[in-house]
């Protein structure tokens, strides 16, 4: 684009934080709001996947991101009879192919500090709305700033931004969540694998090895546990030695890894929604990330998928010179892939996390033998990568 833009960039999750790094490095004017008074990271580890690493590269980072990461090579899921469910390697997708575990904090810090204008963030900024001619923020406070000639709207999967008129098609909270933390990772031997337990549809166990969360050489794993939302929300002292019991019933072997979780407030709460937009370009607020696609994280995709988002608008504004043929490019850019991820994403989380018994009977007879077929299988393998572009 050969124009310079005054940007707004809401929102210093991921997508924000990746939207600033590829928008500065074009030449574009940014004023960063983030509502927490100190920015820094949310939520569980996670897995970046081949396309989330792509975007890396393109930042100069992947090489760091390694280095404070783990390399996962399998993706294993098992019942509680022992009974596999699911066994995909990366390396059946593609020779080197490989998914990166993380913390959230070592994303973060990556992502902040090649930011060179991260001091100049407005932070503790809660921003509400947008102003009618859609030019100016409007914090909690009525203050307007502004004016700008771009609105990126990166808050997250509860974004105020989302709440304006005429945005949202779709929004509802999953019935289910996850208590979640992090656990030392030094006694666990399987460190290239992302290892989930299922009982049922009613109770899933995972250990993601997610490296290094500070600039020591101890190791880490995300340790989640599904549970209905409403428990989640009422969580205690009482369901967390109901925790602990069920997981020494269900997988012996992580059972010593909880030996240092004693109060309910050293596990973090995970509650999850499910967002479609009617578009994601209204005027020139455009939304990215979990503002505009949150969805369950049973496939793993929603980091990947706000580093795509944001490399993809950086790219549409680098193209095109008029400001909303640039923004039509993008939701183009990102339809079909965000609307293949939602779709499963709905279809999928019910055969692991909800009531519906019978759902797991046929999956756990069904999954692991369908992956053996050739076809099926390079599917699945697409789907597990972020690669999936089209539904055939």
């Amino acid at each position: 684009m050969r124009e310079r833009l005054r940007i707004a960039v809401v929102g210093y999750g991921v997508a924000g934080q990746a939207s600033c790094l590829l928008l500065a490095a074009a030449g574009h004017t940014l004023s960063v709001f983030e509502q927490a008074p100190a920015p820094g990271p949310v939520g569980a580890g996670f897995l970046l996947q081949p396309t989330g690493l792509g975007v890396l590269a393109r930042l100069g980072l992947q090489q760091e991101a390694l280095a404070r990461g783990q390399r996962i090579e399998r993706l294993y899921g098992c019942n509680v009879a022992g009974r596999t469910v699911m066994d995909m390697r990366y390396a059946d997708h593609a020779p080197e192919c490989f998914g990166l575990g993380m913390t959230r904090g070592g994303l973060f810090t990556l992502l902040h500090q090649a930011y060179a204008d991260r001091h100049a963030i407005h932070a503790g900024t809660r921003i509400e709305s947008v102003s009618e001619d859609g030019r100016f923020l409007v914090d909690g406070e009525g203050r307007q700033y502004g004016p700008f000639d771009l609105i990126v709207a990166a808050d997250g999967a509860h974004s105020l931004l989302r709440r304006q008129p005429g945005v949202t098609r779709r929004e509802a909270m999953y019935p289910w969540g996850a208590m979640w933390c992090l656990l030392p990772a030094s006694q666990w031997p399987h460190a290239q694998v992302l290892h989930q337990r299922y009982a049922g549809t009613r109770e899933m166990i995972g250990l993601l090895p997610v490296g290094r969360r500070d600039e020591t050489d101890e190791r880490w794993l995300t340790f989640y546990y599904s549970l209905p939302g409403e428990r989640v929300d009422a969580f205690d002292q009482r369901a967390l030695a109901h925790v602990r019991d069920r997981i020494a019933q269900l997988w012996p072997e992580a059972a010593p890894l909880l030996d240092g979780i004693e109060t309910p407030a050293q596990l973090h709460r995970a509650r999850y929604r499910d967002v479609v937009l009617h578009h994601p370009v209204r005027g020139r607020v455009v939304y990215i990330g979990d503002a505009a696609h949150a969805m369950s994280p049973q496939l793993g995709q929603g980091v990947n998928m706000a580093l795509l988002d944001a490399q993809a608008l950086a790219d549409s504004l680098a193209h095109d010179a008029d400001l909303d043929v640039a923004l039509a490019a993008y939701a183009r850019a990102r339809r079909r892939h965000v609307a293949i991820y939602q779709r499963l994403s709905r279809w999928l989380t019910p055969w692991f996390q909800s009531e519906r018994d019978g759902l797991a009977r046929l999956r756990d007879r069904g999954f692991n033998a369908l992956a053996q077929a050739p076809l099926a299988r390079g599917q699945m393998l697409r789907i597990l990568t972020g690669t999936k572009q089209t539904w055939w």
